[in-house]
């Protein structure tokens, strides 16, 4: 078991509820360009709703599925800042759809916290 470090910081329950309300802005590098983007968390209520995974799926039906939940999560975060903030960088729905899919990756990537090299992942 891995000993607590003496200078971590922890988190208050009301810094955390208090996420689902402030709209966050980050900036991505893409192509050595900087694209600023804003999210907002999301609250249980307002994660997209889906069917249930059917009984059997193969394991492509299971990517897509959960690719697709992923994806509309992030636009959900995107278009609850949009909403609060309307004047601040947004991303569309419509435009979302329109981007290159390695910056739709490093966006998603970034909003949940993962490190990695997304342009890795599309290299032969």
């Amino acid at each position: 078991m891995k000993e607590k470090e003496e200078n971590t910081e922890s988190w208050s329950l009301e810094e955390l509820t208090s996420m689902t309300d402030e709209v966050q802005e980050e900036t991505v590098l893409f192509k050595e360009k900087n694209l600023t983007y804003q999210y907002c968390e999301l609250t249980a209520a307002e994660e997209p709703n889906f069917g249930s995974l059917p009984e059997g799926a193969s394991d492509e039906e299971k990517m897509a599925y959960y690719t697709k939940i992923g994806g509309d999560r992030i636009l959900s975060m995107l278009v609850k800042a949009n909403d609060k903030k309307p004047d601040g960088p947004c991303i569309s729905k419509e435009k979302w759809e329109l981007l290159p899919t390695t910056l739709r990756y490093s966006i998603s990537n970034q909003i949940m916290g993962v490190k990695e090299d997304v342009a890795a992942n599309f290299t032969l």
